[in-house]
C-alpha cells in the first residue's frame, strides 16, 4: 500500500476514517450498508437507496430517482456517498446530509442532490421505524384528515379529453390538469397527428402558435361540459417565453383554473416574478427545481403561487421540510410533482410533508400499474380522489428485489424523447 492509496483512508467496514462526528454515539447502532437498486416497472428507471444498519432487519428505503441520469446517481451512491455514512449512526440525519452535501465541493448539482435524497428519506425511515411510527409523525402529526389529490386527463381531442375528465370525476377527483393534443409531434402528454404540417422541414413539429390559440378553446369547452365545481389545472412544460406565458395566463382567466404549470424554461425563472405579477392565473413550478437555494429563490422573489417541488431531487425530506415551511411564511402553498418517474417511496415522502403542512395546496397523483405493486408493497393508492399515508412506521412501504430485478432499466428513453420534440421549422423545443 502506497502513501497515497485512497484505501488507507478506510477503516475495516469501508468507511472513511475521518467522516465520523466530534461527539460519541448514543448507543451501539451503525450504518452497515448504503447501496442503489434500479427497476423500471413501467418503463422509467427508479432508483432506491437502501441503508442497512446494525441492527439485523432495520433498514430504510428512500428515492434518489433521476430517470434521466440514472446511471449517474447509482455510481454517486455506490462510489461516494455510501463511504461517508457507513460506520455513522443512522439517527444524525441533519449532519450525515449536510457533509454529504458539502462532500463534494461543487454542489447543488442534480445528481448529487438525487443521490442525497434517497440516503436521506432512507434515515427518515430507520428513524420512524426505531419510533414506531410514521413519519409525518415526526414531522409534528396531521395538519388534514386525507391528501386531496389531482390526475391527468389527456387525448388526442378536446371530446376526448374531456370524456376521460368525466371518468376521472366520477372515480372522486375534484382537481383534474387537462392536456389535449395538436397536429404533428402532439402537446406535452397528449398524442398529436403524424405530418401535422407537410410543408414544413420537420412535419412532425410542434408549434407553439397552434399551442396559444388551442389551449383556451380547451377550457372554454371544460368549463361548458364539466361546469363550474372542478379544479382545472394545465401544465405548459416549460415551452413559452415569458411573454408568451402571460398571453396564454390572460386567455385563461375567464376559465379560473386553479394553476398553470412549468409556464416558462428553468433558464428564464428570473422573469417568474413579473411572469406572476402579470398573470391572473395562479403559477405553479418547481418541478426542475434541483437545489435548496433555487427553491428559495422562488418562493422568496415571489415568482411562484404554488411549489412544485420534486422531493427527491433536492436533496430529501430534510431540506423539503424547511422549504414548505418558508412557503407556509410567505403565503406560497405546495402543489408537489408527483408523476410515474418518482418511486412509491418518494410518493410516501410527499404525503408526510403534506399531510403534516399547513401549506399544503395540491398534490400530483399516478395510478401505478400492477408490477409496481408487487415490487412496493404498500404503495399508496388514491380513493375518491384522495391519498392517505401508510399508518405503519417509517414509510410504510417495502421493496421486493427479487420482483424489482425483473424490470431492468432501457437506457436512453427520454434522451431518444428530447431529440423528437422540435418545431416545424426543426429548431427543438424544450421538452
Amino acid at each position: 500500500m502506497t502513501e497515497h492509496d485512497p484505501n488507507r483512508l478506510l477503516d475495516a467496514s469501508g468507511a472513511l476514517r475521518e467522516t465520523q462526528p466530534p461527539w460519541p454515539p448514543r448507543d451501539a447502532l451503525r450504518v452497515t450498508g448504503v447501496r442503489a437498486i434500479v427497476t423500471a416497472p413501467e418503463g422509467l428507471p427508479l432508483v432506491l437507496v437502501r441503508v442497512d444498519t446494525s441492527d439485523d432487519g432495520l433498514y430504510g428505503l428512500g428515492c434518489g430517482t433521476f430517470t434521466q441520469r440514472y446511471e449517474a446517481v447509482v455510481a454517486a451512491i455506490e462510489a461516494h456517498v455510501a463511504p461517508l455514512v457507513i460506520g455513522r449512526h443512522p439517527a444524525d440525519i441533519e449532519d450525515i446530509t449536510r457533509l454529504v452535501h458539502y462532500s463534494s465541493y461543487w454542489r447543488n448539482g442534480p445528481v448529487l442532490n438525487n443521490a442525497l435524497s434517497g440516503l436521506d428519506q432512507a434515515l427518515w425511515d430507520i428513524a420512524g421505524k426505531r419510533a414506531g411510527v410514521p413519519v409525518y409523525e415526526l414531522l409534528g402529526g396531521r395538519s388534514r384528515a386525507a391528501v386531496e389529490v389531482y390526475s391527468h386527463a389527456a387525448a388526442a381531442t378536446v371530446e376526448e379529453t374531456l370524456d376521460a375528465a368525466e371518468e376521472l370525476m366520477a372515480q372522486g377527483f375534484r382537481s383534474i390538469r387537462l392536456q389535449v393534443g395538436q397536429p404533428g409531434l402532439g402537446a406535452y402528454g397528449a398524442p398529436g397527428t403524424p405530418g401535422g404540417y407537410p410543408r414544413s422541414p420537420h412535419p412532425d413539429g410542434w408549434d407553439v402558435e397552434h399551442y396559444i390559440r388551442g389551449t383556451p378553446a380547451l377550457f372554454a369547452a371544460a368549463r361548458d361540459r364539466l361546469g363550474d365545481e372542478v379544479n382545472l389545472l394545465h401544465d405548459v412544460h416549460s415551452r413559452l417565453t415569458p411573454k408568451q406565458a402571460v398571453i396564454l395566463a390572460r386567455a385563461l382567466e375567464s376559465y379560473q383554473l386553479s394553476f398553470l404549470e412549468d409556464v416558462i424554461a428553468p433558464e428564464y425563472y428570473d422573469r417568474l416574478p413579473e411572469v406572476r405579477a402579470a398573470s391572473p392565473v395562479p403559477i405553479a413550478v418547481g418541478e426542475q427545481i434541483g437545489s435548496v437555494p433555487d427553491a428559495v429563490r422562488l418562493i422568496r422573489d415571489g415568482g411562484v403561487d404554488l411549489l412544485r417541488l420534486h422531493t427527491s431531487s433536492v436533496g430529501g425530506l430534510t431540506p423539503t421540510r424547511k422549504l414548505v415551511a418558508l412557503a407556509e411564511l410567505l403565503g406560497v402553498r405546495t402543489a408537489f410533482h408527483s408523476p410515474g418517474d418518482i418511486s412509491p417511496i418518494g410518493v410516501a415522502a410527499n404525503l408526510a410533508v403534506d399531510i403534516s403542512t399547513p401549506a399544503f395546496g395540491f398534490q400530483e397523483s399516478h395510478t401505478y400499474n400492477d408490477a409496481t405493486h408487487e415490487i412496493f408493497p404498500g404503495t399508496p393508492v388514491p380513493a375518491d380522489g384522495h391519498l392517505l399515508p401508510s399508518d405503519r412506521p417509517g414509510w410504510g412501504i417495502e421493496l421486493d428485489e427479487k420482483a424489482a430485478a425483473a424490470y431492468p432499466p432501457t437506457r436512453f428513453l427520454f434522451e431518444r424523447w428530447a431529440a423528437g420534440v422540435r418545431r416545424p421549422d426543426g429548431g427543438l423545443e424544450a421538452p
